[in-house]
């Protein structure tokens, strides 16, 4: 699977950006799609992540109430709207996909993602 992340940019504090994220190739509407993102000398960490049967949700407690991650099957894609953004959201945001059903207690765990975009950049200046 491919997958094509965009959306990213340099935005104020407060402001707010949608990412999005399409895949193609032999996609699946059973799924597990996640967002992970990593800050200069920082290791890579779980924002949110989405099923495909069911949009069940999942999201790192540092974003819970401001990102929200939603999916249109019909269209392959995953889209993280992000709110209330803050100067330590900026990274780069990687999305990666997992055929299938990732158990909930592994879903942020990046290794159990095989597939990656090639990421975007978000900025947030204070």
């Amino acid at each position: 699977v491919q997958l094509q992340a965009s959306g990213g940019g340099l935005v104020q504090a407060g402001g707010s950006l949608r990412l999005s994220c399409a895949a193609s190739g032999r996609t699946s509407s059973d799924y597990t799609m996640g967002w992970f993102r990593q800050a200069p000398e920082k290791e890579r960490e779980f924002v949110a992540a989405i099923r495909g049967v069911g949009g069940g949700t999942y999201y790192a407690d540092s974003v819970k109430g401001r990102f929200t991650i939603s999916r249109d099957n019909a269209k392959s894609t995953v889209y993280l709207q992000m709110y209330s953004l803050k100067p330590v959201d900026t990274a780069v945001y990687y999305c990666a996909w997992h055929e299938g059903r990732i158990i909930t207690g592994l879903v942020r765990d990046s290794n159990y993602y095989g597939d990656w975009g090639q990421g975007t950049q978000v900025t947030v200046s204070s």
